[in-house]
């Protein structure tokens, strides 16, 4: 990077601190610093969620896989059919939970199930969030290190002090804010790679369209391919309908909602525009290898792994480098940190709502100003922990992504067996819920175990199914057999407890899959 291209990254910085400042003065309450006081625009809501879902890990990670990875190519378009799928089953199931209004959307699970259910969901999403935040951290600073040549720490120091601090003060307003205008700047790197990319794309498309056909024959139960056609569909469908109804990180922008119609056009909006985005940067992989084609020392010059193979998940920025001239690569620099901090912002605002909401503000009826205050300090919190977290990444395992994926993968099924539940037969009862959701989470465990052809992303199916059917056998038992009880192990009012349990089992899970 040159004068340039700093120049251009320390103003873009210095916007998002002083347009944080503006409007954190405008915050009173918590209502204010999580939902935005209800008075954001539907598009902008939008805008936001596409913009945490096409994080930095996306922009390097796709162009990776559709342009140098086996049976890459556009094939991780498939995954993509399912979010339109998942949005009209949120619309269709999930508007009894956010005409709540209530900040933490696990409150309605509490309000339908009881105490536990509600304290399971928001500890299994604080274990989750918490840990992957910090992966992102430690991702991001490394690639960030690599492109500007400053060390390790000080990127991370660089990304998170600019981020927790415009977090902290703006709250979710900020948040919604800075993610469209880090949308509009992705846009921009992302087509300008593209301008650049036009004449060898053009010119190998033939050959690189061989590697889009999509596996319609692969259901991923048996060939040990994660991305076959109908996992992707089928596991995607289920994956996204929990990632969008059942995550604090996304529920919260759809809960700031300002009424039913908003609502509607925010999840209409995300169905219909993220597919058009993640089209163009995955254009931008073939586009890529199309350029490596040409250049033939172009993927050997990329910085290396541990293992001794070149990082591919390094193609874009090194293009960048190689080819944009300053001033514009300072523009695309600034697109991979606007990325990054888009997926950050949000989670860390999320983690503090639930923490706040589900275990302070649940069991100690405090001042709102006082509730205000840890809000923000429950922010700064997380945004520590992730930095924390990000320096024992690498030490934990090279792999470390890709499990924490699994992982969310296992619990996704059994979280929206949770709220379907709650939505549509409460009358189970909570143990009959907690129960399903621990029968749903064994399910996985032993498909994880026994069957590891089956490919991950059934996981999001087989734990829903496997969930509903323990929840009605238990539920169905104690109505008809009242006196067996079916009693848990756990003490009806010992929720805290049976948070702690849930996350330490997640947490042997994550370890088994490091191992």
């Amino acid at each position: 990077m040159q004068f340039l291209d700093w120049t251009v990254l320390g103003a873009y910085l210095a916007g998002m601190l002083a347009l944080a400042f503006y409007l954190g003065q405008r915050q009173t309450s918590r209502e204010d610093y999580y939902l935005g006081g209800h008075r954001l625009p539907g598009w902008a809501l939008a805008g936001s969620i596409i913009a945490t879902q096409c994080s930095t890990n996306s922009l390097l990670g796709a162009p990776a896989f559709v342009g140098f990875s086996a049976g890459g190519g556009l094939l991780w378009l498939q995954y993509e059919l399912a979010v339109p799928l998942a949005m009209l089953l949120l619309c269709a199931l999930f508007l009894p939970i956010y005409r709540s209004r209530s900040i933490s959307i696990y409150a309605y699970l509490e309000k339908r199930l009881g105490l536990q259910a509600r304290l399971l969901a928001s500890a299994c999403f604080l274990f989750f969030r918490g840990v992957a935040t910090g992966v992102t951290v430690y991702g991001v600073a490394a690639v960030i290190g690599l492109i500007t040549g400053i060390p390790f720490t000080a990127a991370v120091l660089l990304l998170m002090g600019i981020t927790i601090t415009y977090d902290v003060l703006g709250g979710m307003r900020a948040v919604v804010i800075s993610d469209v205008l880090q949308m509009a700047l992705l846009l921009a790197a992302v087509f300008l790679a593209l301008f650049w990319l036009a004449e060898p794309l053009s010119l190998h498309w033939h050959s690189l369209a061989d590697r889009t056909r999509p596996l319609l024959d692969d259901w991923g139960l048996s060939s040990g391919n994660n991305y076959g056609f109908w996992p992707m569909l089928l596991g995607g469908l289920f994956l996204y309908t929990a990632y969008y109804g059942c995550d604090q990180s996304q529920a919260q922008r759809l809960q700031s909602a300002r009424d039913e119609s908003q609502l509607y056009r925010i999840l209409v909006l995300n169905g219909v525009l993220r597919f058009p985005l993640v089209l163009a940067y995955c254009l931008v992989g073939l586009g890529l290898a199309a350029y490596a084609v040409e250049h033939p020392g172009f993927v050997a010059a990329l910085p290396h792994t541990a293992a001794g193979s070149p990082n591919l998940n390094l193609v874009f920025p090194a293009f960048v480098a190689a080819n944009f001239p300053a001033g514009l690569a300072g523009l695309a620099i600034v697109g991979l940190f606007a990325a990054a901090m888009s997926s950050i912002d949000s989670a860390l605002n999320s983690l503090s709502a639930g923490t706040v909401e589900d275990f302070i503000a649940r069991f100690r009826p405090l001042p709102e100003k006082r509730l205000f205050l840890l809000s923000k300090l429950a922010t700064l919190g997380w945004g520590l922990f992730a930095v924390a977290f990000s320096f024992q990444v690498e030490r934990i395992a090279p792999t470390v992504l890709e499990a924490i994926n699994k992982v969310g993968s296992m619990a996704n099924g059994p979280l929206l067996m949770l709220f379907t539940l709650a939505i549509l037969w409460p009358a189970l009862g909570q143990r009959a819920a907690i129960a399903g959701f621990l029968g749903g989470l064994a399910c996985n465990l032993l498909i994880w175990a026994q069957l590891p052809q089956v490919s991950w992303l059934w996981w999001n199916v087989s734990g829903f199914l496997a969930g509903w059917l323990c929840a009605v056998a238990v539920g169905l038992g104690r109505l008809i057999l009242p006196s067996a009880g079916f009693p848990l192990w756990v003490p009806r009012r010992q929720g805290l407890q049976l948070a702690a349990m849930t996350v330490l089992i997640l947490l042997v899970c994550t370890l088994l899959q490091f191992a």
